[in-house]
């Protein structure tokens, strides 16, 4: 055989055995805790050492290859198929550097377009259009806002050509996606900040007030490796399977490399001592880039399981995959974004869960799904308010017309209460797990009272109960009959989202609010009050960021400084992910208690337990004097100073109502008190 031969027979060859070794890892979960893990992580090892070989392989034999019939698109695909690999090995890792590999393979067959010329072939038209919207995915991961206009342009216009040219094929798909992308785009007004939504050292690290967090130290301090993020809303926005609120804050769990969006720097590359072609005809492209787009000196992500739509099993199996695999003084975050369902009950009904309710429930999957579980509850009178009141409260992970496997209980996520846990519940419904867990604990209680101790302590080590539903009584002898998990952190979105002009603003259009606020809580202010910037405000708009910072900055000293920050919070504080979800979720509730609705109850309000201290409270002097400052620079109109101080009178009541020590009796002994407060010819009810 002559060596003209040769050479495009063992590329064949080469090309052949990638696309055997890809097949093996194309249906592999793109999340960290997929089934097997170190096996997936083999295969992968082996699918890239055979693209990397094959690409090497057409670089040094291009001319012969050419000379033998290769096509353009040909290299494309190769480099589209490496691109497509380094992605999905970030999806596994959270690695950043496999993102920006697969950025510079998709810009290089974008700007030596590769692909042009597919208008003659239908296989390689849709070849072309996979590539358009991987590489706006990655485009839009990375934030590279100048690249996603016009790759969005140019994806439109493949779109339409393939319409005319193919009349035969239906591009209704595709034309789908080209919908989701510039809905995506438009809903983001983030994805237009001058400053990224990753963790950067120059906006998120404030000098005074890092001496007190390098000093700061807990009884236990626990590291943050492990993230699972999920949300499902009615029409939500999305790109793929990708959501407006998962990538936020995927956004928010990660680091800047750069500390300024990637900004690469053009390098000359040279082989053998003579400068390389890296022209449109080149099929070279420049692996060595991402060396200079990253910082070395960064931490590790932590590792984040993207889930899209997941049934509530998936869901649990990765939770407990996760659980299991957490290293000892570890956190886990779990991000729930979703719609829920929940009885007409009140926010003080729901929190006291030994009462009875009258509830009246408008969906039934739930009574459904809950009669098929073994009889849960309905042999014991003495909890059936109870068990209703639990089945009745509830998430939804998919469409309700499937009922049961759509449905998350928050009991559902008790047993996974032995490990520290970081719970983030964003839904209309997500007060439900404030008093769901108790609840649930308290079924459970109820449903083995009278059995000896010695069964119980023999299903220790199947049971666990959120630890601050019990008292010290709960346990039965000195080994205690129930498993004490781990104390969980709670953050809980309000019920319902708050906007100066509610007709202004679709929450299906741009996403929850509270999500909005923990990753880019100026943006989210301005949306509320309707205060929006433009280029000529960009002197306001760093000075707005300069207020912003100075107020995290004396909250982060005062929470590292504070002696009645709970435990909970303490052991999370070090780690500088979860310490800016705090210090924003602190700046979230300020905002929304002064500028929503307070006088409609609680259900405008966000909720975290267990409580930060009262000195970072709505009204403390370091928080309430930052939001008036803000609302002030920005010239927004605040509620009249009348009803903030009725607010303020009534957030003491409830205070006082809920203090343990306090025990409120009528002349009649009950447990119940019924308070007036006239204020100003208004009456309210506590």
């Amino acid at each position: 055989m002559s060596k003209e031969e040769l050479v495009p027979k063992t590329f064949r060859a080469l090309v052949e055995s990638a696309e055997r070794k890809f097949a093996r890892v194309r249906d592999a979960p793109l999340h960290p805790y997929g089934g097997s893990g170190p096996q997936y992580g083999h295969f992968y090892h082996k699918v890239f050492k055979a693209y990397m070989r094959l690409w090497k392989y057409q670089q040094e034999n291009r001319a012969k290859l050419m000379e033998s019939g290769l096509q353009r698109w040909e290299i494309g695909e190769i480099a589209s198929r490496i691109g497509q690999l380094y992605f999905n090995q970030y999806l596994r890792t959270s690695e950043a550097r496999f993102l920006l590999e697969a950025y510079i393979f998709y810009e290089a067959i974008f700007h030596r377009k590769y692909f042009e010329g597919s208008a003659k072939d239908r296989g390689v038209r849709f070849k072309e259009l996979r590539f358009y919207a991987r590489f706006l995915m990655v485009s839009l991961i990375l934030n590279r806002t100048e690249m996603v206009k016009l790759l969005v342009e140019k994806f439109k216009e493949v779109v339409d050509d393939s319409k005319v040219n193919f009349r035969e094929t239906n591009f209704k798909e595709w034309k789908l996606v080209v919908q989701e992308i510039v809905r995506f785009t438009r809903a983001d007004p983030a994805f237009m900040s001058a400053r990224p939504l990753r963790y950067t050292v120059m906006f998120d690290s404030y000098p005074a007030s890092l001496p007190y967090v390098a000093r700061f130290h807990a009884k236990r301090l626990l590291k943050f490796r492990d993230a699972l993020l999920t949300s499902y809303r009615k029409n939500e926005v999305k790109f793929a399977e990708l959501t407006l609120d998962t990538f936020r804050m995927l956004q928010c769990l990660e680091w800047e490399p750069t500390g300024s969006f990637y900004q690469k720097h053009p390098v000359e590359s040279r082989e053998n001592g003579v400068l390389a072609d890296h022209s449109i005809t080149s099929g070279l492209i420049d692996i060595n880039l991402m060396a200079d787009m990253t910082d070395p000196n960064l931490p590790p992500n932590p590792k984040k399981a993207v889930l899209y739509r997941p049934s509530v099993t998936q869901l649990i199996a990765v939770i407990a995959t996760v659980c299991e695999e957490l290293p000892p003084d570890s956190v886990m975050l779990i991000y729930l974004s979703t719609s829920g369902n929940s009885c007409h009950c009140s926010t003080s009904q729901m929190e006291n869960s030994g009462t009875s309710r009258k509830c009246t429930v408008h969906s039934a999957p739930a009574n459904s799904y809950h009669e098929q579980r073994n009889g849960f509850g309905e042999n014991h009178i003495t909890t059936k308010a109870d068990s209703n009141q639990y089945f009745e409260n509830y998430l939804l992970l998919g469409p309700s017309r499937n009922g049961g496997p759509n449905i998350l209980f928050p009991g559902d996520i008790i047993p996974f209460t032995r490990r520290p846990l970081f719970l983030i519940i964003d839904s209309d419904n997500s007060h439900a797990f404030k008093a769901g867990l108790c609840l649930y604990a308290n079924i459970w209680r109820s449903r083995f009272a009278g059995m000896s101790c010695g069964f119980l302590n023999k299903l220790k080590k199947w049971v666990v109960v959120a630890p601050q539903c019990f008292d010290s009584t709960d346990a039965c002898d000195s080994n205690g009959m129930i498993e004490r998990g781990e104390p969980a952190a709670l953050f809980l979105s309000p019920l319902r989202p708050s906007f100066k002009n509610p007709s202004g603003v679709d929450v299906a259009q741009h996403g929850s609010q509270f999500t909005f606020f923990l990753a880019a809580p100026l943006q989210a202010f301005c949306q509320l009050v309707d205060h929006n910037f433009t280029r000529d405000d960009m002197e306001i708009y760093d000075t707005t960021e300069s207020i912003i910072a100075t107020a995290f900055s004396k909250w982060e000293e005062i929470l590292c400084t504070s002696t009645d920050l709970d435990l909970v919070w303490a052991q999370l504080l070090c780690d500088p992910f979860l310490r800016r979800l705090i210090l924003r979720f602190i700046f979230c509730r300020a905002v929304l208690t002064l500028f929503s609705l307070r006088e409609k109850g609680d259900r405008y309000l966000p909720v975290c337990i267990p409580e930060l201290p009262n000195s970072v409270a709505v009204y403390s002097k370091a928080v309430q004097p930052a939001i008036s400052q803000l609302a002030s620079h920005l010239k927004t109109p605040r509620r009249s100073v009348q009803l903030e101080e009725n607010s303020r009178n009534i957030m003491v009541i409830d205070r006082m109502l809920s203090m343990k020590h306090h025990h409120l009796l009528n002349p009649e002994g009950s447990s119940h008190v019924f308070v007036v407060i006239f204020f100003c010819g208004r009456t309210f009810h506590a």
